[in-house]
């Protein structure tokens, strides 16, 4: 009874976990965008926070590595890294003839991270409380846009 009570628990988790993946097939020679966390401080790669994970890329496939891993051509830039990734790293371009690809290369860390430096304050507030006040403050950040300024 408890085999079936558990085989049932993980059978429903999995078609939860199904729900939200996407199954992501590439080929050898196909586009690929790679995920880099922006930094501030000192958040560490990976960790999400309330800004949308970032992109980088195009990069090309060169192989498949196992089945949920694949290798990918990096520039000189990203030497250090190593050049396997996950694939829930890995978001596929579909190529549109139209569409440029403006790619200016971060100064990425080891750990595929890079610091988010800010340029200049664009808007001040003070938001009054009963018994205190909070100031805020929209930044401009380096390597985002002014719609991105948070």
């Amino acid at each position: 009874m408890i085999r079936d009570r558990l085989r049932a628990t993980q059978s429903r988790q999995k078609s939860y976990y199904d729900i939200k993946r996407k199954a992501l097939e590439l080929e050898i020679g196909d586009k690929v965008f790679l995920w880099v966390a922006p930094m501030k401080g000192v958040m560490r790669f990976g960790k999400k926070g309330k800004l949308s994970p970032r992109f980088i890329g195009s990069f090309e496939v060169l192989e498949r590595v196992g089945e949920v891993a694949y290798r990918i051509v990096l520039p000189l830039a990203l030497l250090g890294i190593h050049n396997v990734f996950h694939e829930s790293m890995l978001r596929k371009y579909i190529l549109e003839p139209s569409h440029v690809l403006s790619y200016e290369p971060l100064q990425i860390r080891d750990d595929l991270s890079y610091e988010e430096v800010p340029v200049k304050i664009l808007d001040r507030k003070e938001q009054v409380l009963r018994n205190r006040t909070i100031s805020w403050v929209k930044v401009l950040w380096k390597n985002l846009s002014l719609k991105e300024a948070s």
